[in-house]
Order: structure tokens, then C-alpha cells, then sequence
């Protein structure tokens, strides 16, 4: 299961070498009072922070660093209730003319299962790790499963192919920025210790669905058990206690942590990771994740990419230090 494609979807993955370019693009630093014909996604809630019990010792995936169990010592901070939807995402779009780096490019990785015939004709290289990853021409935030799709009638799932940087660019347009990856870990707990997910141990609670992740046989057959077969609203399910939504399913969330493997056992104060590194730690699994292949949508699991990397099941959602 540590071979899911997870991270194929990197730049500089293997049998896609034309992914070497980078983009570099202004940050923009307009922040305005903005009104929008949807429904407001981005408020956030305080979280008071203090120890919790981020990892595990019982890693399913040990080749992603879950372990070990660590104390960690957090300081109060505010994080989005929801993931980053289209609706909000398009805001900062039209206040700051943001070009997106799968835009940039010109291309970004889709499930095979969800792109059309007449686009799959046009690709001829896929992710050799992942061969369900294609890159798509034209696959960007508002054409999220190829150029002949839109989001106009998902404009309250989460924003995906937005890549680190993109994501940052959002944050500090928004006065806000990524979470680390121990924030991220301590809000998805919920105040929960050593739990596999935000509600509990238990995948089904009381037979209902808690977050949408892949039901049938990955990567051919969606059953869609949980409602849906992509992404779903950042409204969906019931948030956990600290009042969440979706942190776990639906869409990967980066966060502002360099990858690494190795953690110390001891006792940290507001961890942010190694100074450097070449990939971002996301936290979360998404709506591609099954357990018989990517058993990642957990509280300690984590994966990573490049920092200028976009897929379909990849977005974020802003956090802020409290005052």
C-alpha cells in the first residue's frame, strides 16, 4: 500500500520529464472586502492547542514516517471549518488575475476513470509508479477532469489542482497561510488521542458514511457508497468536535511542512518541519483513497509532493495564528 501513486503525481515524476519546468508568479497582495453569489465557506474556528499525541507507534504505511508517537506542544491558532471551495478560490482569482501553475504549464494529473474518451486519444504518457494518473492538457482548477469540463455546478466541492505554491499565493491574499503539518494533525484529532480517524476507530460509525473516500474496486469501479464519485461538497458529513469538516476524504490538504520521515521521539513545541527538502507534506487522503491501496485516510497518515505539483484530488484550507 506504500505504493499507491499518493506522490506520482510530482512534477518530476518518472516518464513525464517535461514536468522539470517551474513557474514563478507575483503573490498577490490585495485583500478586499469581496462579494460573492455563493454561500461563505472560509470561516474559521480557534482552536486552544496545548499537548496532544501527534503519529502513531502503530504505523500502517511505515515507510511514510507515521511513526513515532510524539507529545507535541501547540500554541493557540485559527483554522478554515472547511476545505478551500471553487466558489472561494475564484474570489481571489478574479481580485488578483491569478494564474494557477497547472494553468502556467499547461497541463495537471487525472484519474484516468474520470476523463473523456476523446481527451484520453490526446495523451500519450502516463505516471509509470501510477499508470491511473494521465496528464491532462488543459486539466486546471476550473476544468477539473480535462478542458471539456467545468465547475459550474460544483462550485462548493473543494478547489483541487491548486498546488503548494497556489495555495500559499491564496493564503496571503486571504491573511492567512498553510498549517503545519502538527496543526493539521491536532484540528483533525478533534481532541481524540490515538484514534485512526477525526470520530473514532470505527470507519462506519452507527453505518453511516463520515467522509467520502473510494468504495468498489480502485482504481475501475467507484460504488460511490458514500455519495459520491469525485470530490463532494466542503459542506458534507458531520465536522468532527472541534467543528471540521472533511479533514479527512474528499480532497488531500497541503500543508506548510517540508517532508521528512524521520522524527524524534521526544517532546516538540510547535514543530514546522525540516528547514528544507524538495517535497510538501499533505495530510488527509482524498476521495481516490481504498485500503487496499491507499490506506491514508487517517489521522497520521501523510504523504507528500513537489511543491509546484496539482492533481484532481488535491487541494488545502488556510489556518491562522491567533492573536
Amino acid at each position: 500500500s506504500s505504493s499507491c501513486g499518493c506522490s506520482a503525481t510530482s512534477r518530476n515524476a518518472k516518464q513525464t520529464g517535461r514536468y522539470e519546468r517551474s513557474a514563478q508568479s507575483e503573490l498577490p497582495s490585495t485583500e478586499g472586502l469581496i462579494e460573492s453569489p455563493y454561500p461563505r465557506t472560509n470561516q474559521m474556528v480557534r482552536l486552544e492547542g496545548g499537548r496532544f499525541t501527534m503519529g502513531t507507534d502503530e504505523p500502517e504505511i511505515p515507510v511514510d514516517g507515521e511513526s513515532p508517537a510524539r507529545q507535541v506542544d501547540l500554541d493557540p491558532f485559527y483554522l478554515e471549518i472547511h476545505e478551500v471551495s471553487n466558489a472561494e478560490f475564484e474570489l481571489f482569482v478574479n481580485d488578483t488575475g491569478y494564474k494557477t501553475e497547472a494553468e502556467t504549464f499547461g497541463d495537471s494529473f487525472v484519474l484516468e476513470m474520470m476523463i473523456s474518451e476523446a481527451i484520453k486519444k490526446e495523451i500519450d504518457s502516463a505516471v509509470a509508479a501510477a499508470p491511473w494518473w494521465l496528464p491532462v492538457k488543459g486539466a486546471d482548477w476550473q476544468h477539473p477532469f480535462g478542458p471539456d469540463t467545468n465547475i459550474t455546478h460544483i462550485m462548493d466541492h473543494p478547489v483541487v489542482h491548486t498546488s503548494w505554491n497556489d495555495a500559499m499565493a491564496y493564503c496571503k491574499w486571504a491573511g492567512r497561510t498553510l498549517p503545519t503539518e502538527a496543526q493539521w494533525e491536532y484540528a483533525s484529532r478533534g481532541g481524540l488521542a490515538n484514534r485512526l480517524f477525526p470520530w473514532g476507530n470505527k470507519l462506519l460509525p452507527k453505518n453511516e458514511h463520515r467522509m467520502n473516500i473510494w468504495q468498489g474496486v480502485f482504481p475501475v469501479n467507484n460504488t460511490e457508497e458514500d455519495g459520491y464519485a469525485a470530490t463532494g461538497p466542503v459542506t458534507s458529513y458531520p465536522p468532527n468536535k472541534f467543528g471540521l469538516y472533511n479533514m479527512i476524504g474528499n480532497a488531500w490538504e497541503w500543508t506548510r511542512d517540508w517532508w521528512t520521515t524521520r522524527h524524534s521521539a521526544e517532546p516538540q513545541q510547535n514543530p514546522t518541519g525540516p528547514p528544507s527538502g524538495t517535497d510538501k507534506v499533505k495530510k488527509g487522503g482524498s476521495y481516490m483513497c481504498h485500503k487496499s491501496y491507499c490506506y491514508r485516510y487517517r489521522n497520521a497518515a501523510r504523504s507528500q509532493n513537489t511543491p509546484d505539483s496539482s492533481a484532481s484530488n488535491l487541494g488545502f484550507r488556510c489556518s491562522s495564528d491567533a492573536v
